[in-house]
């Protein structure tokens, strides 16, 4: 299991064939126009078992469809609660850098974190909001330098 993952969520690798149905179950799904709607009714149908209808929240329907997605794509996925724990070493996979660095925005409380005897514990959903902070730093950075660079009619 990838170090990405906490030992307590399963990661779904996709097959050549579960990209190729993963691709047609999105696009139909995908092409349901849900609205306003809380709920959906699915019926699942197994084989040589009885049909089964459920109603889920269209929430969990729309997650699927993302799912579906990005196994299409034939990207290895997972579910993780906000509340999940992580250690230095799976932020600082998420995050594409050294566990050193996860560390010092540790101690400098850029990402909140917690100790568990000696080890760091850092909460799923503060990592994503430190990551999308950063990204929107970057992002602004990124169109000013692109507008200095085109004041200077340098070519970009």
């Amino acid at each position: 299991m990838s170090s990405l993952i906490p030992e307590n969520f399963e990661m779904v690798a996709p097959s050549e064939a579960d990209v190729v149905l993963a691709r047609e179950s999105s696009r139909l799904l995908a092409s349901r126009k849900l609205g306003a709607q809380t709920s959906i009714r699915l019926q699942v149908l197994g084989d040589g078992e009885p049909a089964e209808i459920m109603t889920v929240p269209a929430s969990a329907l729309r997650l699927f469809v993302h799912l579906l997605t990005e196994m299409s794509r034939g990207n290895a996925v997972t579910l993780i609660p906000n509340h999940a724990e992580l250690t230095t070493q799976q932020a600082a996979d998420l995050l594409n850098v050294s566990r050193p660095y996860v560390v010092k925005l540790l101690l400098e409380g850029k990402i909140p974190s917690r100790t568990v005897g000696k080890y760091r514990r850092i909460r799923f959903d503060d990592l994503m909001a430190f990551k999308r902070k950063d990204d929107e730093t970057r992002e602004k950075v990124l169109d000013q330098l692109s507008a200095d660079a085109q004041e200077l009619e340098m070519g970009y």
